[in-house]
């Protein structure tokens, strides 16, 4: 819960994707939110990156971490995706944590972290924990609808017309059979 041990929690699980890289281990960050803007956060991730963990990040808006910058975030890659559906959904994956899967009320921001009511759960039962996963994945792969961050701070796109036909949204929805 934030503000009370969730920034702790944030950092105890980077820390330990970090550590798993430097024994040689295969790690891995996959997190979804609206925004990132915390420093403590940021730094962390950085720390991470440079030691081998790969961290993917899907942040539909405001992202002050730089991904791409060599020997800093070479390891790192921020993507946004903007369709018909604004999206809310704050979930976040770690490799090497017993309970990889987590859905949050919040971003990683100060605000959220220090001065804000959020909650943030795991998702136990495997089976469940595998669908997030597998639907976090189809964003990375999305070239329709998403822009990745570059180093310089700004975002570009691939051309549509030279990839998929559908976006990640319009491939849920019809995964669902419904809306």
């Amino acid at each position: 819960h934030a503000p009370f041990n969730l920034r702790r929690s944030i950092m105890r699980m980077i820390q330990a994707e970090k550590k798993a890289a430097e024994a040689g281990k295969p790690a891995r960050i996959l997190a979804k939110m609206n925004a990132l803007t915390d420093p403590t956060v940021i730094k962390a991730l950085y720390e991470a990156s440079q030691v081998g963990v790969t961290v993917d990040l899907i942040v539909r808006g405001t992202c002050c971490l730089k991904p791409g910058i060599k020997g800093i975030s070479d390891n790192i890659r921020v993507i946004s995706v903007v369709g018909r559906f604004l999206e809310h959904s704050r979930v976040y994956y770690f490799e090497n944590n017993p309970n990889q899967v987590f859905c949050s009320s919040a971003d990683w921001m100060e605000r959220n972290l220090s001065n804000r009511i959020e909650v943030c759960f795991p998702v136990i039962k495997k089976k469940w924990a595998n669908r997030i996963v597998n639907e976090m994945e189809l964003y990375l792969t999305d070239k329709v609808q998403s822009w990745s961050l570059t180093s310089d701070g700004s975002y570009s796109q691939e051309d549509p017309k030279e990839t998929e036909s559908l976006g990640v949204q319009s491939i849920l929805q019809k995964s669902l059979g419904r809306l």
